[in-house]
Parts: C-alpha cells; structure tokens; sequence
C-alpha cells in the first residue's frame, strides 16, 4: 500500500492527520505542511471527492500552496489546509462542525483554518464554538475585516490582471482588453465585475450555465461552455474554478497571451509552467494573485489576538503588493529565462527555509 511519504504531492509536509469521528460522520484531512513563519494557516475545503486518494492529493497539494502563498504575501504564517469529506448528498451538520473544531482545538495552535470551497462564515461561527483558531468570522461594522475573503481575493487577481496587461500589452487600461473568466462563483463573478466596471471585454463560463449566463445578462458579456473557455481566442485566459487544468493537452490549445486568475494549483504538474513559457504565454503563479482572501484572514486573526479589530484598508493597503510581486517575479523571468512558476517557487522555498 502507498504512502503518503511516496505520494508524488508530499513535500516534507509537518504533519497529514485523517480525522474520523464514528458519531457525527465527520471524515477529515487536516494537512500541516510548514510551521516556519508562524501557524499553518488555511482554509478548508468542503468537498465530495471519488476517493480518499483524491482528497489526500489535495490537501497535499493545497498546504503546500498555502506555505508559499502566505510566505510570498509576507504573512507570519505557515501553509495549511484541511478537507472535510462530504457525502454524495453534500450533508453538513452541526454536530460535524463541532467534532472538526475539537479536531483543530487538539492540534493547539499548529493550524488556523477559515473557509474555502464549500463552507460559510456560518461554518466558522459553529467551529469557533470549539476552537479559537479560526478566521473569516462575521464582519462586525462595515470598515471592519472578516466574513467571506472571496471579494478580497477578486479585488487582488483584479489587480494582478491588470499588472500582466501591463506587462505584457504595455497598457495600464483593461478598456476592450479581451478576458475569458472560467468560473463565476464568489472569485470568479466578482473579479468579472471589476473587469467590466473598467471596460474589459469578457467571455464567461462555469459548470453553472445559468449562473454564467445571469452574470453574463448583467454586465453585457459573453458566455460559452465550460468544456470550450480554455480555447477562446483573448488576451487574457484567467481560471478561477478548481486546479490542475493547465497540462500538456490543454495548454497546446491555449490561444491567449496571458493567463492570470484565482484558482489554485492551476499547473497539473511543474513542467507545465515551462511549457507556458515555451509558448510565450505569461503566467501569473496562482498562489501570489489569489493572495487577497489570506491576507484578509491573516490581519483578521492577528488583530483578534491582540484585542482589536482589523480594518478593511488594511487589507487593501496590503492587496497593492500583489502586482508589485508579480512584476519583480515577471522580471526575472525575463532575465533568467526561467518560468515565472519556477522563480516564484524558488523564492517561496527560500522564505520558508526550504532553499
């Protein structure tokens, strides 16, 4: 039997915990991949998944992008992340979300979760009745930080966009810049109306097809479907749905300049960054864009534990280092002749003592 030190995703992770508790179903995967800069923070995920195995590779996968997400965006934190295993009929209880948080509350600190795919600011409010290590609560006034990091997380791809067009265009304007969005979700949908509040012209997709399309009746866009986004011809290809959709296959039918959104883990296996660089396409390392939402959790549970409440300016104060860090990685890019994925990995390995 395989495991989880042969798995092709395990990298020196701290820890890999598979929680069960017989009474209320709960099924979990808490992934602890690097405690170096401060607690594993990450959120999680809330997911039906074919097999184990698969939930597995994805906790592995996503802690470790977590270590260098929060390292890039200059957090104290490590990278974490945890799975809850749903059912086919997707069943979430109560009684579920407390035995997850006791599950957290155990590790003492080690890892502070918040939501992800799947999960509510409700759900936080629930594990927080059983662990203080949890973000992404409710915002207590409108100038405060907290509750869903989705509009945090569009606000920072957004930005990010924009500083690709830039780099590769050369124009700092998205007016009639061509941008095919796939996925239109909490991310997706809102990065699609900061797009188009600034003239981009977009083309919308998701597993969805009625909330694409509602979306798309509301901003004047285009839709295709979710099978064909990959192959729309535009300046910019920006995923926001679920990982590992850039592999040899689709990225030979790639027929943009630039691919820069939220998802995470877009890259199926790290050769794929070579071949983006190979075609000239520019790629913005999805775990730098899509640092808005951990930024946002991460001020939020430090000012808690100092007694006082984040702001949201903070957090857009910190979101303008988002492009500036893809322009310095970007740059060496271009100098080293490296991928941008290379160079950015480089530099999260180095910042977590890993170099």
């Amino acid at each position: 039997m395989q495991s989880y030190w042969d798995l092709p995703d395990f990298d020196e992770h701290e820890a890999v915990q598979y929680v069960h508790d017989r009474a209320s179903g709960l099924s979990a995967i808490i992934a602890i991949h690097s405690t170096k800069l401060g607690p594993a923070g990450g959120g999680t995920r809330f997911w039906h998944y074919a097999d184990k195995g698969r939930a597995i590779t994805d906790a592995l996968r996503l802690s470790r992008g977590m270590s260098y997400k929060n390292a890039m965006a200059g957090l104290p934190m490590g990278g974490g992340k945890a799975v809850i295993l749903a059912d086919a009929d997707n069943r979430k209880t109560s009684e579920m979300l407390a035995a997850f948080g006791d599950a957290i509350e155990a590790l003492g600190g080690r890892y502070v979760t918040a939501e992800d795919i799947g999960m509510s600011d409700a759900d936080m409010v629930a594990i927080s009745q059983r662990t203080k290590f949890v973000s992404g609560l409710p915002v207590q006034d409108a100038g405060s930080a907290g509750g869903d990091p989705g509009p945090f997380t569009a606000k920072g791809i957004f930005l990010g966009v924009k500083a690709a067009v830039a780099f590769k265009l050369g124009t700092d304007r998205l007016k009639d810049v061509r941008i095919a969005v796939q996925g239109t979700g909490s991310v997706g949908g809102g990065l699609a109306r900061l797009l188009a509040a600034e003239g981009a012209k977009l083309t919308l997709a998701d597993v969805n097809a009625d909330r694409a399309q509602r979306l798309a009746d509301e901003l004047g866009a285009e839709t295709v479907s979710a099978e064909k986004i990959m192959q729309v011809e535009a300046d910019v290809f920006s995923p926001n749905a679920l990982g590992a959709i850039l592999d040899s296959e689709s990225i030979e039918k790639l027929n943009v300049g630039i691919v820069a959104g939220g998802a995470n883990n877009q890259l199926a296996r790290p050769h794929h960054g070579d071949m983006l660089i190979d075609r000239g396409i520019l790629y913005a390392p999805d775990y730098v864009i899509n640092a808005g939402g951990i930024i946002s959790v991460a001020l939020e549970y430090f000012a808690q534990a100092e007694g006082r409440t984040a702001q949201v300016e903070e957090v857009h104060a910190r979101l303008t280092g988002i492009p500036q860090r893809l322009t310095g990685i970007w740059q060496e890019s271009r100098t080293s002749g490296e991928s941008p994925a290379t160079v950015a990995d480089r530099m999260a390995q180095k910042l977590i003592g890993r170099g």
